[in-house]
């Protein structure tokens, strides 16, 4: 599966972004899916992730109730819902195909998009 995510621009602390991922080829269908992000000199990181029927949702602690992710399977797209944005949330994000059950990500990285939270 090839991913794009976009959505990432600059925002004020306390204001919201909407993050898309666009995904190709038949690996996304019945694949759990995962927003993960990336700050300068730390580990990437999973915040958000939905099952392939979206019944299912998880978030770290960091974002949860900010949050929220869900998906269009038919449009082969992931959403990442961002509220309350604080310059902690500032990375590159990114989305990929996860395991439900170690919430690792497989596959390639696709591009992320930036998100800089201003304070």
């Amino acid at each position: 599966v090839q991913l794009q995510a976009s959505g990432g621009g600059l925002v004020q602390a306390g204001g919201s972004l909407r993050l898309s991922c666009a995904a190709s080829g038949p690996t996304f269908s019945g694949s759990d899916m995962g927003w993960f992000r990336q700050a300068p000199g730390k580990e990437r990181e999973l915040v958000a992730g939905i099952t392939w029927i979206g019944g299912s949702t998880y978030y770290s602690d960091s974002v949860k109730g900010r949050f929220t992710i869900s998906r269009d399977n038919a449009k082969k797209m992931v959403y990442l819902q961002m509220n309350s944005l604080n310059a902690d949330d500032t990375a590159i994000y990114y989305c990929a195909p996860i395991y439900w059950t170690s919430f690792r990500p497989f596959g390639s990285w696709g591009q992320g998009t930036q998100v800089t939270v201003s304070s």
